[in-house]
């Protein structure tokens, strides 16, 4: 246990250092969705990471409305205190639904993406640099959004390879008897097919009129847009991830190979250093335990670093 505890007093070090480096912080408003603009003070025209959210309902700070553990926020701290700005945003449905988004029923994945690329819009001219930075489903919409529009470089951070409905099975599989997940399975089957099964089983409280926009967040694949990539890439995953492997990395590598990568022992979802299954269901309401000092490094390296070209 003494490598991790003095890792821990490294990070927290760490921490307490570089948060004495100034940055400002402004609330933005870009179409419907509001956002925060974090620039280090005393730095012309930094690069910029815009910063994506993971799935659900999780708002510019990277909490939800159960589990807060601030992953954004943080990464964005760490970031302005490395000379690099940042926008983070509240995703459609954090902190309420708004009526510009229209009906929460016609809401489709690709709505995300036109979110974000409206971001880089936002951001383009201003910065030196743009990167997108997407954690875990965030990380699809990074891919997808890279694909839309111009952006300098990606970063994948806890990313699934497999298409959600599949991730989602997967992770199901290993909680749910047989005679359970059979017919879970094949509802999400369905809907990733575009069909509504009403009624859903107990075990996936989807709601009809939901299942359209949710079945096209399942059904999307991030390797095909993936290999279509050629900006640089950073590809970073944990061990102690319990909700995606290191198969998902391996994966991800393989469809860019040019891409670098990071596996880190101790790391876990919410980028945080754990030593046991105690720490890492904790850490998902620990606003103020550390990220991976290692992750962060390389992550604000990578947007920093010369252009290979």
């Amino acid at each position: 246990m003494r490598p991790v505890v003095i890792r821990c007093a490294l990070a927290v070090a760490l921490m307490a250092l570089t948060s004495a480096v100034s940055a400002e912080e402004s609330a933005v408003r870009i179409g419907a969705l509001d956002a925060v603009l974090t620039t280090p003070a005393g730095v012309e025209r930094p690069p910029v990471a815009l910063l994506i959210a993971g799935s659900g309902s999780t708002d510019r700070d990277g909490n939800g409305p159960q589990l807060k553990p601030a992953t954004l926020k943080k990464l964005a701290e760490q970031l302005a205190a490395r000379g690099i700005a940042s926008l983070r945003y509240d995703k459609r449905g954090a902190r309420g639904w708004k009526a510009e988004f229209g009906r929460p029923e016609d809401f489709r994945f690709k709505d995300y993406v036109g979110d974000a690329a409206a971001l880089v819009d936002f951001l383009r001219g201003r910065f030196a640099r743009i990167v997108l930075v997407g954690h875990s489903e965030g990380g699809l919409v990074a891919i997808l959004t890279a694909r839309r529009t111009p952006v300098d470089r990606l970063v994948l951070l806890a990313s699934s390879a497999r298409r959600q409905g599949d991730l989602l099975k997967a992770q199901l599989e290993k909680k749910l008897p047989a005679a359970k997940m059979e017919p879970v399975a094949k509802a999400i089957d369905a809907i990733m097919a575009g069909q509504v099964v009403d009624p859903a089983p107990s075990e996936l409280p989807i709601a009809p009129s939901m299942q359209p926009g949710i079945g096209s967040a399942f059904a999307e694949d991030p390797i095909d847009p993936l290999k279509q990539l050629t900006i640089p890439t950073l590809i970073v995953g944990g061990a102690r991830d319990s909700q995606i492997p290191r198969l998902d990395m391996v994966a991800l590598a393989a469809a860019a190979p040019a891409a670098k990568t990071l596996w880190l022992p101790d790391m876990n979802h919410v980028l945080v250093d754990v030593a046991n299954e105690d720490e890492n269901l904790s850490s998902y309401n620990d606003p103020d335990r550390p990220l991976d000092p290692d992750m962060v490094e390389a992550v604000a390296v990578f947007i920093a670093g010369a252009s290979p070209r």
